[in-house]
């Protein structure tokens, strides 16, 4: 049987990797919400370069904004998620390593959910 400070550093690392892939799904989030701001804001733009709502400064400015906010969001989130994953690989490759390491031997045997 694994010593009990293998078994603390597996539970430590598998918490580390459910932290990054929370951080992983949020940062996925944000980048669709900032790729909606992007769209909304050209959209905007276009119809109103194509007289289709009457052109009001407010909503130019905001329609820049937005894309500009959604170009800086989706970026910033981007590169957030990469370094998550990275760091998430290496973490699930350290805990499969302190696995190889417990010797562990495979049961085999009738249904063992039974």
């Amino acid at each position: 049987m694994a010593d009990d400070a293998t078994e603390r550093a597996i539970t430590h690392l598998e918490i580390r990797i459910e932290a990054l892939a929370k951080v992983v799904e949020s940062c996925r989030k944000i980048m669709l919400v900032a790729r909606l701001a992007i769209a909304a804001g050209t959209l905007w733009i276009g119809v109103t370069f194509f007289d289709l709502v009457a052109f009001r400064p407010f909503g130019l400015v905001a329609a820049i904004c937005a894309i500009i906010g959604g170009i800086v969001a989706y970026g910033s989130n981007v590169s957030t998620a990469r370094q998550s994953q990275a760091e998430m690989r290496a973490v699930e490759a350290e805990r499969s390593a302190l696995i190889d390491r417990m010797n562990l031997k495979q049961v085999v045997g009738p249904n063992l959910l039974h």
